[in-house]
């Protein structure tokens, strides 16, 4: 399909190596388009992103993989009105064929598209994760399948800040021209996207035993509260002034002299934030994995709390809510960390610091989707064209991980969610500074991907 063909014998002849890979492992996705068109070009754009090239927006892929074709892959990735939700469907079984189960964590984070102007569906000035600070950008809610360090990408959905949603003009431009489903220009949180998102992989049969998150999904008792009525174990961070109370905190019902009755009991205690909270507590190394210089160590803390998260008192301040565990961090670089997690009572400190440390494998992907397939490249402005090239740096994702683990479901000891202490004598020094090394590359491309490619002959 994809190779220059002499003559047209050689049609009949499968072709060999990665691209025969890459044909069987496509056709079922390819099933799924209506017309020829793009079942014809969804191989190209996907090739274009697999194989080597500085940057991945159409005009240089396809002069790359198919000159004389800018047109034709502008108008497949954003103009033609191919649905996702089969593919997304065939993907998800891909990756629960490949990492579900048990023993599988799913991420929740989001990740910037840094972005000039003011059309380009959902840009605005907002956090940029990747700069590190307020900037121009799209946001995509990302969810991440991840076992045994293995990752693979099962989410990726806009974000419309507000300045889009309390717009309806604007809105209304860009579903005409951007092609925004009505159904999406409502108001929503990216920690609202994140639970319908989970509810999305849920049904479509993708298995996972947790669920982990940072403190910007954390940080919201909807979001926490959300998940445990999902029944999903999680662990989440929290920004240090969050208010929790003590697990034997009792709740009272003082008889009012003059007046109404209370409609709601009194803490027996005042909360504290979760700093405080862990002051005297006590702390432990503990070591979550290896990395290039060493065991990848911290010292942890956790005690059972109950979150101010409860119905609103007349002082202004939250009731008790569910028991769950507060968890301290405190890094190499004297950088303080706090989270909740709801595993059980019994759960050992070494257990919680392996699931919170399990959420830097997306990063990882993030910087891999970006720098190795493009997925910052899009320069078009509409929903459809973002999402249908999402979707397809997606795909090319899960392909080299295919590669990667040989088509087979990944054979990695389960980790039954367990770190090491560190404290054994003679062990080596963590890596100082960041909590993880510098992400490792995709996996290698096999050697016929590496070579700049010849222009592709696209079959009329």
């Amino acid at each position: 399909m994809l190779p220059a063909k002499e003559n047209p014998m050689q049609e009949a002849v499968p072709p060999l190596g990665w691209e025969g890979e890459f044909e069987r492992w496509l056709a079922p996705f390819l099933a799924t388009l209506n017309r020829g068109a793009q079942r014809r070009w969804a191989p190209v754009y996907l090739k274009g992103l697999l194989l080597p090239g500085e940057r991945k927006s159409v005009e240089p892929l396809a002069a790359r993989v198919a000159p004389g074709s800018t047109e034709q892959l502008h108008h497949f990735i954003g103009g033609s009105p191919w649905p996702t939700e089969p593919i997304e469907a065939i993907l998800a079984k891909e990756a629960d064929r490949l990492l579900g189960g048990p023993e599988a964590v799913l991420v929740i984070d989001d990740t910037a598209l840094p972005k000039q102007g003011r059309h380009s569906v959902g840009v605005a000035r907002q956090y940029c994760g990747c700069l590190g600070k307020r900037a121009n950008c799209q946001v995509l809610v990302s969810l991440t399948l991840a076992r045994g360090e293995v990752p693979m990408p099962v989410g990726l959905r806009l974000f419309l800040p507000a300045a889009w949603t309390d717009d309806p003009e604007r809105c209304a431009r860009a579903g005409a021209r951007a092609g925004v489903p009505e159904e999406q220009r409502r108001p929503l949180a990216k920690t609202e996207i994140a639970l319908e998102e989970i509810d999305r992989v849920a049904a479509a049969g993708i298995r996972f035993g947790r669920v982990v998150t940072d403190a910007g999904y954390g940080i919201s008792a909807a979001f926490r509260q959300g998940l445990s009525t999902r029944g999903l174990l999680w662990a989440a961070g929290i920004p240090k002034v969050q208010n929790v109370y003590p697990s034997g905190v009792e709740l009272a019902w003082p008889v009012a002299r003059t007046g109404r009755p209370r409609k709601h009991p009194v803490p027996s205690e005042d909360p504290v934030s979760a700093e405080t909270a862990l002051e005297g507590a006590e702390w432990r190394r503990v070591a979550w994995r290896r990395g290039t210089k060493g065991p990848l160590a911290a010292e942890f803390a956790a005690l059972r709390v109950r979150p101010a998260e409860g119905e609103q008192l007349r002082n202004g301040r939250h009731s008790p809510g569910d028991e769950v565990w507060l968890v301290g961090e405190r890094r190499v670089s004297g950088e303080r960390k706090y989270y909740l997690s709801n595993l059980p009572a019994g759960t050992p400190l070494e257990t919680l610091a392996a699931l919170i440390k399990a959420r830097w494998i997306c990063e990882q992907m993030h910087q891999q989707l970006k720098e190795e397939l493009g997925l910052d490249h899009f320069e078009g402005r509409s929903w459809r064209g973002l999402h249908h090239h999402a979707l397809l740096c997606r795909l090319a994702f899960a392909f080299l991980q295919q590669l990667r683990l040989g088509g087979k479901r990944t054979q990695r000891p389960a980790r039954r969610w367990t770190a090491a202490a560190s404290d054994v004598a003679g062990g080596a020094a963590p890596h100082p500074g960041r909590a993880h090394p510098h992400p490792a590359a995709l996996p290698p491309l096999p050697a016929a991907l590496r070579p700049s490619p010849s222009a592709l002959n696209i079959p009329e």
